[in-house]
């Protein structure tokens, strides 16, 4: 074959060897933002070592490979003895090593603790998502464990450890943990006052035997579980350690991994309990109250994740449009793409805005931001995560064939957009649960005015788009056929609120005129064209200044 025929012209260079976070102004202006100034430098430096590590070969190598090797489980060992173990490649172990290494478990007990962790999750995920699971129910413990002090003193330093220690050892033996949670099961899904597993109490304080089983048992080779489990008092939470005190494994049955459509790297069981050891969390009959703040730490991490994905397609994007060309030109240069490119920004930037926001309320921790949280983050969840499948889908083609290609990465973005939207509550929990919120605790909903309206007068759409949300919030009736409309419209003016006060100009101009003013198609790349998008697109391009 004539050697001419192999030669390589108008193909892209791998977006690697760069800095994940600096190359991402939105973020890196939010840390800005929201972290003081006397912990700013530090935050900055452990970001942009986090994020150089993000953008190397090595971690992507890793990211290909721990999904191109999924996760065996193994039920019995060669004896025939119970071990209910799952073998991870490598390239797993090493990924959650280094992210626990940089703290992405520990938010709660260090100054701007969340941000700093929301900013390093959003970075480091963009390598790969599926190892974000543990990381996040990990992180998400620390609240509902501190329902009962002697149980936090126990695990909060392992948990918040920047030690990760793989292998099924009694907790005590090891200096880093890693948790996992089971709370629906095969007869209710996300009814989990459905729940059928049973809790027989022991006669020591707190001490509880398990029955049952768990449909979805998030990363089931942790070191613990938080379930729920309904106990003589009621639904309630309970900690299950897969390995006992004395060096036995507790009874925990994997029953099998899920074969899902994307998150391939992490598993995901369905497990059996039948006189499984548990230690009460909080008081019987509060189990949903106990393990809430887990929940809504979980959802929060949906946000941030859901932000990860669509930054690193649209980075992709950008990317191959400036080198590819088409037609007589950049890809980059000509209209039409530019419109395409710029709205995905636009999309990306105010997620990412949206999600340091609700981090940087977790560390300010008034009364305040505790009731904006109530209404912000299931709104959040809800909008941002439904979001993710149509950005990262378009981004996909703006590679045309080359990103239906596997070794694009751009397949397996698309294989994990949808996930987010569904775990931890799918669309309609959020919107219901943004109801509630709103019918049982005002205090919440003056919360979230008071935060959108900071910037009033600063854009006439924002404007009027907030008149027209007091409307519909005044209006009752047909409220639930109604919630996701609602939902929708208030993380839009939130996110709208946010842009105006942060973004540049152009930003917060050309995301007003189509997501609140209108003037926008039901595709992407539908901006009026009389807006800056040179300006736009430049600013989200992965490259650092």
């Amino acid at each position: 074959m004539a050697a001419t025929t192999h030669t390589v012209t108008n193909q892209v260079p791998p977006l690697v060897g760069y800095d994940v976070f600096a190359a991402d102004r939105a973020l890196s202006e939010a840390v800005e933002r929201h972290i003081e100034p006397g912990v700013l430098p530090a935050a900055r430096e452990e970001l942009s070592t986090l994020g150089q590590s993000a953008g190397s070969a090595q971690a992507q190598e890793w990211g290909a490979q721990a999904n191109e090797n999924p996760p065996v489980l193994r039920t019995h060992d060669r004896y025939g003895h119970r071990i209910d173990e799952v073998e991870f490649h490598p390239s797993w172990h090493r990924l959650l090593g280094h992210a626990v290494a940089a703290g992405l478990t520990d938010a709660w007990g260090r100054p701007a603790g969340h941000v700093r962790r929301a900013a390093g999750f959003l970075v480091w995920t963009q390598a790969e998502a599926g190892h974000g699971c543990p990381l996040s129910m990990t992180h998400a413990a620390v609240p509902a464990l501190r329902t009962d002090p002697v149980l936090a003193a126990e695990w909060e330093p392992r948990l918040t450890s920047y030690v990760y220690e793989e292998g099924l050892r009694p907790a005590q033996e090891k200096a880093g943990v890693l948790f996992g949670m089971g709370m629906t099961e095969k007869q209710g899904g996300t009814d989990v006052r459905s729940n059928t597993t049973r809790a027989e109490p022991l006669s020591g304080e707190g001490e509880y035997l398990l029955t049952g089983h768990k449909w979805f048992c998030s990363a089931p080779v942790s070191d613990g579980f938080l379930v729920l489990a309904q106990a003589p008092g009621g639904l309630t939470c309970f900690l299950v350690p897969r390995v006992l005190p004395d060096g036995t494994r507790n009874v925990f049955a994997i029953q099998r991994l899920k074969d899902k459509l994307g998150n391939k790297s992490n598993a995901s069981g369905e497990v059996e309990f039948d006189g499984t050891w548990a230690r009460r969390v909080g008081e019987e009959g509060r189990g949903v109250r106990t393990i809430i703040e887990m929940v809504a730490a979980t959802r929060l991490d949906c946000v941030v994740g859901s932000a990860a994905l669509m930054r690193q397609a649209v980075a992709q994007a950008i990317h191959h449009s400036t080198y590819r060309s088409a037609f007589g030109g950049l890809l980059i240069d000509k209209p039409l793409m530019r419109n395409v490119l710029a709205d995905l920004a636009l999309e990306s930037e105010a997620a990412t805005v949206l999600a340091m926001r609700l981090a940087s309320a977790y560390d300010t921790d008034t009364e305040e931001e505790r009731a904006f949280l109530r209404i912000a983050v299931p709104a959040a969840k809800y909008w941002v995560t439904k979001r993710c499948t149509p950005v990262v889908g378009e981004a996909l083609e703006c590679l045309g064939g080359n990103g239906y290609v596997e070794e694009s990465g751009m397949p397996r973005l698309l294989r994990e957009a949808p996930l987010n939207s569904i775990w931890e509550g799918s669309g309609n929990v959020q919107a219901l649960d943004v109801l509630r919120a709103l019918q049982r605790e005002p205090q919440a909903l003056d919360a979230f005015l008071r935060e959108v309206g900071k910037a009033r007068g600063a854009d006439h759409r924002l404007d009027a788009a907030i008149k027209d949300l007091l409307t519909e919030l005044a209006d009752l009736e047909g409220i639930e056929a109604r919630a996701r409309r609602l939902v929708e419209r208030m993380a839009l003016v939130l996110q709208g609120s946010l842009l105006a006060r942060w973004a540049p100009p152009e930003v917060s101009d050309a995301f007003c005129a189509s997501r609140l003013g209108g003037d926008w198609g039901t595709a992407f790349g539908t901006l009026p064209h009389s807006l800056d998008l040179a300006s736009v697109v430049n600013r989200a391009r992965p490259v650092a200044e």
